[in-house]
């Protein structure tokens, strides 16, 4: 039998329960439901770190974001590095990234891990726009919040929907390559930007979603420091209910148009052809009163992905197995017959389409943060994201180190500048109600602590692939000898 062709799309910024797939009662997103019902759901997938950079990072090797140092938004993929699209390549496979989306490969390593990069039409513009003098867009006649979030986060709806946007560009890329691939076996790696804020959405998708409909997010409640300074830096506090239902009718409809996106590039395959979807990473979404995400936010809202295989040998069904997004890549190679050929820690999840109630990991692992001696490396984003960096400087123990271990029924959190947290998820989905210290959860905390420190020390690093010799030829000069 010949080996499948994949394509994996990734999307920036989505929530798992986004999607009607994975249980969204107001969502409008007809095509990623089918893609779902075809294949495999995974319910319980989580990302390895609530960022795009190491995330994606992550996912590509299959290590995790300590294992490389692999912690911020410009420690990219070095060419001296294995990726797994570099060993598609290596074993065969023509290789193509539709769009030029960044946030993983430095400079080099592109060329060696794909044959072809870019659009076949260039956006008209970028993705994000530029300061809100410069926009062209319609504000939601909405009062009780500053103009720190209108301006940075939330853009509303564009008046120009005829613009041909970095996603759009990409799609049309991924169709215009589809039509004529070539014979020998292929991956198709589409990343995409949406539903990334700014949130903007022209027409239909910016009014597709009743305002009215959408439900109140998670109360602020207490939970990390952090959570409080960017309600304090955006005027978040002053956030009203309409306020949030705005956003989110504007997210929702943001998720629509990806969706419709998803819907042209799967209409151009073969049923033969094996499709991965999932995110980098989720979203706040007014959540806790905050919005987007942070680099030490473990709450499932950021950290839980909606996970699709669909296509080719993978069946319809759903499981709720613990799985990690450095699952993906190696489930593809082993669909491939394909070895990956260094060290990682990913787990084909193959085993899961003949038993979907079967086990698959025991734990589930996310981190992210920083040590605050570690602050002259932390971003000093541009509008629209000077606040949010300017909270990191300002206090980067804000943004300290962060470890999440999740079994199928608690959540635990350490982190290295302020108290633990251990949450119920079977009476506390949304984990706002931390149990940490308390005695009658004393002996699941001290497991789940010791889940992270095995994890952490079982993959600290991964060893050289070679072997150097211990004493090698040396070609200088010896020591001149004093009269």
């Amino acid at each position: 039998m010949a080996p499948p062709d994949f394509v994996v799309i990734v999307a920036d910024q989505l929530r798992a329960d986004a999607l009607g797939a994975f249980g969204a009662e107001h969502a409008r997103t007809p095509n990623l439901d089918a893609l779902a019902a075809a294949g495999m759901t995974f319910t319980n997938a989580f990302v390895q770190h609530p960022v795009c950079s190491p995330s994606r990072a992550s996912f590509l090797t299959g290590w995790y974001p300590h294992t490389a140092g692999h912690r911020t938004l410009d420690g990219l993929l070095r060419p001296d590095e294995p990726n797994f699209l570099r060993t598609f390549r290596d074993h065969g496979y023509h290789v193509v990234w539709a769009g030029d989306r960044g946030d993983t490969f430095a400079p080099g390593a592109t060329e060696l891990s794909v044959h072809e990069h870019g659009f076949t039409e260039v956006p008209a513009g970028a993705r994000w726009g530029g300061a809100p003098a410069e926009r062209r867009r319609r504000r939601p006649a909405l009062s009780g919040i500053e103009d720190s979030l209108w301006d940075r986060l939330f853009y509303g709806g564009e008046v120009l929907d005829d613009a041909l946007d970095f996603d759009e560009a990409a799609v049309r890329t991924a169709e215009s390559w589809l039509a004529d691939p070539p014979d020998r076996p292929w991956v198709l790696f589409v990343p995409l930007i949406a539903p990334h804020c700014p949130f903007e959405a022209a027409e239909p998708w910016f009014s597709l979603h009743d305002r009215n409909a959408q439900p109140a997010p998670v109360p602020p409640g207490t939970g990390p420091a952090y959570l409080a300074a960017i309600r304090e830096k955006y005027g978040l506090d002053r956030a009203t209910l309409p306020v949030w239902q705005e956003v989110a009718a504007v997210y929702h409809g943001m998720v629509s148009r990806l969706d419709a996106h998803v819907g042209r590039i799967v209409a151009a395959l073969g049923p033969d052809t094996v499709v991965a979807f999932f995110a980098d990473h989720g979203e706040y979404l007014g959540d806790f009163g905050v919005i987007e995400k942070w680099p030490s936010a473990m709450h499932a809202c950021v950290t839980r992905d909606p996970l699709i295989l669909s296509g080719g040998p993978v069946p319809a069904g759903t499981t709720d197995a613990l799985v990690e997004l450095v699952d993906v890549f190696p489930t593809l190679l082993d669909l491939a017959g394909i070895e990956s050929g260094h060290v990682h820690y990913g787990r084909s999840l193959r085993h899961l389409f003949d038993d979907p109630d079967g086990e698959h990991r025991t734990y589930a692992f996310s981190e992210g943060g920083f040590l605050a001696e570690e602050e002259p490396r932390l971003e000093r984003g541009a509008f629209p994201y000077d606040l949010k960096g300017e909270l990191q400087h300002e206090d980067p123990r804000l943004v300290g180190k962060a470890f999440a271990a999740r079994d199928r029924d608690w959540t635990y959190v350490w982190r290295l500048y302020e108290p633990p947290e251990l949450y119920d998820r079977r009476t506390d989905p949304a984990e706002t109600r931390n149990l940490a210290g308390r005695a009658e959860f004393a002996a699941v905390e001290e497991r789940m602590r010791q889940a992270v420190l095995t994890w952490l020390a079982t993959t600290a690093d991964v060893l050289p692939a070679g072997r150097d010799p211990r004493r090698p030829a040396v070609d200088l000069p010896a020591p001149r000898c004093t009269p």
